[in-house]
């Protein structure tokens, strides 16, 4: 089981904390079944680059990056060394703890 942090960049999101979250799943679904909001427009099939986010710690716990992942980040708004899409990081078997940052989502969908 896993304990994951979510941290949001726009302002006036308060912290998540999710605790016993099963391996399996990927960081996607994780957000989704806790009411955490990180756009999808491609549904989670790895064809756009709208679930971007940064793994800040844990990147250990998940499944390492693909070449077509790599290549949508490249897409991303602001992408970093650490940025994934949230569709494609499948939590390991195991446990441990991640820290999530959800860019500020706004930037790119013109909220």
């Amino acid at each position: 089981m896993y304990t994951i942090r979510f941290t949001f960049e726009k302002t006036g999101l308060e912290p998540q904390l999710l605790q016993e979250v099963k391996p399996g799943q990927n960081l996607l679904e994780v957000a989704l079944l806790n009411n955490i909001e990180l756009h999808h427009n491609c549904g989670g099939v790895c064809a756009c680059s709208t679930c971007h986010l940064y793994v800040k710690s844990g990147e250990e716990f998940i499944e390492e990056i693909s070449d077509k992942e790599e290549d949508f980040i490249d897409r991303a708004v602001n992408p970093r060394l650490n940025s994934r899409l949230g569709c494609q990081c499948v939590l390991l078997e195991g446990q441990g703890e991640l820290a999530i940052s959800i860019p500020d989502q706004s930037q790119f969908l013109g909220e």
